[in-house]
C-alpha cells in the first residue's frame, strides 16, 4: 500500500500484508522454532547432562527492594515474567479482533465463543471424570487451552484451508486464551493480597488516564506495565494476567487521512532539511500515524514467537523418559485425562457446541465455516502445549508433573497429526461432504462501506460474475499501476466469473497531477472511453502532466473541446470526491486498496495471492461450480 511516502521503490519488491496475515506468518515460522526448542529440551533432559537441565532452570535469581522480595527460579522468571509478554501479545490480538477484525460486529462473537466454551468444557469434564475423587482433579485446567503457534503452524502445512477458516481458528484461540487466563487467575490462585491487587488496579487506572490524555510516550506505559506486573505477581495472581490486561488497552484503529498527511508533510520537511532533529520528528510522526496495536505487535510479536515461547518450551518441555515413567503414565488418570481431553474432548466440544447452537430450536446461529472445516479446526484446537504446560507447572510437581507433561506432549502431537490428516483428505472427499453446511454459513463481514452501484461505478467484466474486485487507485502512483496489471491478469484468467470496479483515490498531497488525471478519466467516461483512458493513464503514470493528459486524450480521438472544457471547469470533481468519500468510509486511506466481494484483500498484491482471494470468494457464492473449475492462478498458489 502507498501511504505517505514517495514512489521511490519498485512496487514488485514491495509486499504489503494485513495485520492478520503478518500475525499468522510470524506464528507459522515461530512454530518451527518452538518445535526445535521442544525437541532440544527432550534431548537435553534425557542426555548424560540431564542433571544440568534441572540445575539450570532451578537456579534462583532476583532482587530485594525493601519489603518486596522478587526472587524466583529461572523457570519461574520465564513462566511468569517472559510469558507475561506472550500474553501481552495475545491481548493485543484480542483487541485487534475487536477493533478491526470479524469481532468488530459484536453479534458475530457468539459463534466462536460458543465453540471455544464447548472446546473447553467437554475436555475439562473428561479430565474430571477420570480423576474424580483424587487430588489430581485440580489439573482440569490443563486441557482447556490451545497453542496458537502450533495450531496455525498445522494449518499452514495443510492444503485447501480457507482464509475464513484461519480467521475463525485464530478468533477461537484468542477467546480460548482469554478464558484460560481467567481460569489461571481465579482457580489457580492460592493466596490473594488485596493491598497488592489494589496497587495493580491503580497502575492500570493510570494507564487508562494516560491513554485518555492521548499520551503516546512508550516509556511511560512500559514503566507502569512493569509496576502492574510486580503488583500482580506480589498479589498472588499469576503475573501473566498483567500482560493480557495491558495488551487489551492498545487500540487497533486504521490510520486516518490527516495522520498520513501530517506524516508526509514531516517527511518532505526532512527531505529539504535532513537534520537529526528533523529526522526524529519525521520518524515520530510516521510512527504515530500507525495504531498503537500495530506498533506494539511489530515490536513484541517476533520476540514472543522466536524467543519467549521457545525459551518457555526449553524450560518446561524437558522430561526424563524411561520405561518406568512411561508405564506409570500409561495407567495414570492424569495422562489419560489430558490425552483424551485434548484429542477427543476438544474436537467433540467445538463441533458439538456449534451443532447445538445451530439447531433452530436452541439458538439457530449461522455457521462460520462448513462442517468439514469445523471438524479440522476442532482437532487443531486440541494442540494444548504452551498454556497446558503453564497450568501443569502450576498444578503439579514431581511424578504427577511428569505424567501431565507426557499427556500434553502425546495429546498435542496426536491432535496435530489428525488435524493435518483431516485437511489433507478434505479435497479428496465427495463434494457433498466438503460443502456440508455451506448453505448455512453466515455471509462474510464486509469491509466495503459503499457497495458497487451499477448506475455510477465503472465496471468491466461479466455482470453475472460471482466475484467482483473493487479497487481504489491513483493514476500517478506506481503501486497502483502495478495493481492495474495484477487485477487485469486475474480477471483475464476467469473472464466470465470476475468483474472489476475502479474507484478514484487521488493522493494530491503526494502526486500533484493525480486529481486532474482522475477528472480526465471521468471526462473520457462521458464520451464512452473510460476504460481506454484508464489504461493509458496507468501506462504513462510516471510521466503524467496536464499537457501529457491532453495528449493521451487526443490519441484516443476524444472531442477535445468538450474534454478541455470539462477539465478546466472541474465538472467531474464531485464525482471523484464521491469515490474519495467512499474510500474514507471503508478505511482505504492509501493506494492501491483492493476489495473482493466487499472483503478487503490483505495479502500481497500479486497474481497468485489475489487469485486465491478471488477463488475463496467464489467458493462462498458458488461452491458447486467453484470446485469443478479449471486450474487458475489461485490453484497454483495453493499447490505451491
Amino acid at each position: 500500500m502507498h501511504d505517505a511516502h514517495l514512489d521511490t521503490a519498485d512496487p514488485r519488491r514491495e509486499r504489503s500484508a494485513g495485520a492478520l496475515r503478518r500475525f499468522v506468518a510470524t506464528e507459522n515460522s515461530g512454530a518451527v522454532v518452538l518445535l526445535l526448542a521442544t525437541v532440544a529440551a527432550l534431548v537435553w533432559a534425557n542426555s548424560p547432562w540431564r542433571a544440568g537441565y534441572e540445575a539450570l532452570w532451578g537456579t534462583e535469581a532476583g532482587l530485594h527492594v525493601g519489603r518486596v522480595d522478587l526472587v524466583h527460579s529461572l523457570r519461574d522468571w520465564v513462566n511468569e515474567g517472559l510469558m507475561a509478554i506472550f500474553f501481552f501479545v495475545a491481548g493485543l490480538e484480542i483487541r485487534r479482533e475487536f477493533d478491526v477484525g470479524d469481532l468488530r460486529e459484536r453479534r458475530r462473537l457468539a459463534a466462536p465463543v460458543i465453540a471455544a466454551l464447548g472446546g473447553m468444557i467437554v475436555p475439562a469434564l473428561i479430565f474430571v471424570a477420570l480423576n474424580a475423587g483424587t487430588d489430581s482433579v485440580r489439573g482440569w485446567g490443563i486441557v482447556v487451552g490451545t497453542d496458537t503457534a502450533f495450531a496455525l503452524g498445522v494449518l499452514s502445512l495443510s492444503r485447501g484451508v480457507s482464509a475464513r477458516a484461519r480467521t475463525f481458528l485464530l478468533t477461537l484461540v484468542v477467546i480460548d486464551d482469554g478464558i484460560a487466563l481467567s481460569v489461571i487467575a481465579v482457580v489457580y490462585t492460592e493466596r490473594l493480597s488485596l493491598a497488592w491487587l489494589a496497587g495493580a488496579v491503580a497502575a492500570f487506572a493510570v494507564i487508562l488516564l494516560l491513554r485518555a490524555a492521548d499520551v503516546r510516550s512508550l516509556p511511560w506505559y512500559t514503566g507502569l506495565a512493569v509496576l502492574m506486573w510486580v503488583a500482580v505477581s506480589a498479589s498472588g495472581l499469576h503475573a501473566t494476567v498483567a500482560g493480557v490486561a495491558a495488551g487489551l488497552l492498545a487500540t487497533a484503529t486504521s490510520p486516518g487521512r490527516e495522520e498520513l498527511r501530517r506524516a508526509g508533510l514531516w517527511w518532505r520537511r526532512f527531505r529539504m532539511t535532513p537534520t537529526p532533529q528533523m529526522a526524529h520528528r519525521a520518524s515520530r510522526s510516521m510512527a504515530q500515524a500507525v495504531s498503537p496495536n500495530d506498533r506494539l505487535q511489530r515490536m513484541f510479536h517476533p520476540w514472543s514467537s522466536y524467543v519467549i515461547v521457545p525459551l518457555f518450551a526449553l524450560a518446561n518441555a524437558g522430561l526424563s523418559v524411561d520405561t518406568a515413567t512411561l508405564w506409570r503414565a500409561a495407567s495414570s488418570p492424569i495422562t489419560l485425562g489430558i490425552l483424551l481431553g485434548l484429542v477427543v474432548g476438544k474436537a467433540a466440544g467445538v463441533v458439538g457446541s456449534t451443532w447445538l447452537a445451530a439447531r433452530p430450536g436452541v439458538g439457530g446461529l449461522p455457521l462460520t465455516v462448513p462442517w468439514s472445516s469445523l471438524a479440522g479446526i476442532g482437532m487443531v484446537a486440541g494442540i494444548g502445549f504452551t498454556v497446558s504446560l503453564l497450568i501443569a507447572d502450576i498444578s503439579f510437581d514431581g511424578p504427577e508433573l511428569e505424567e501431565a507433561k507426557i499427556g500434553i506432549l502425546t495429546g498435542s502431537t496426536l491432535a496435530a497429526l489428525l488435524a493435518w490428516l483431516i485437511f489433507r483428505l478434505l479435497p479428496r472427499m465427495p463434494l457433498r461432504v466438503r460443502t456440508a453446511g455451506a448453505g448455512r454459513v453466515a455471509a462474510p463481514l464486509l469491509d466495503l462501506a459503499v457497495p458497487p452501484d451499477p448506475a455510477i461505478d465503472h465496471r468491466t467484466g461479466s455482470q453475472d460474475a460471482g466475484a467482483v474486485i473493487l479497487w481504489y487507485g491513483d493514476y500517478q502512483c506506481a503501486h497502483s499501476a502495478h495493481a492495474q496489471a495484477v487485477v487485469e491478469q486475474v480477471r483475464s484468467e476467469l473472464p466470465d466469473r470476475v468483474g472489476v470496479v475502479f474507484r478514484h483515490l487521488p493522493l494530491a498531497d503526494i502526486h500533484p497531477h493525480a486529481q486532474v488525471a482522475a477528472e480526465a478519466a471521468e471526462a473520457a467516461a462521458v464520451q464512452g472511453r473510460f476504460w481506454a483512458m484508464h489504461a493509458e493513464l496507468y501506462r504513462h503514470h510516471a510521466e503524467l502532466t496536464r499537457s501529457r493528459i491532453h495528449q493521451i486524450a487526443a490519441s484516443l480521438d476524444l472531442d477535445m473541446e468538450a474534454f478541455t472544457t470539462a477539465l478546466d471547469a472541474g465538472l467531474h470533481a464531485g464525482r471523484v470526491a464521491r469515490d474519495v468519500a467512499s474510500a474514507d468510509a471503508s478505511g482505504a486511506v492509501g493506494t492501491p486498496t483492493v476489495f473482493v466481494n466487499g472483503r478487503r484483500h490483505r495479502g500481497p498484491l500479486e497474481p497468485g495471492p489475489l487469485a486465491q482471494t478471488v477463488t475463496e470468494a467464489l467458493l462462498l457464492v458458488e461452491p458447486a461450480r467453484g470446485t469443478s473449475r479449471s486450474p487458475s492462478a489461485g490453484d497454483r498458489t495453493a499447490e505451491a
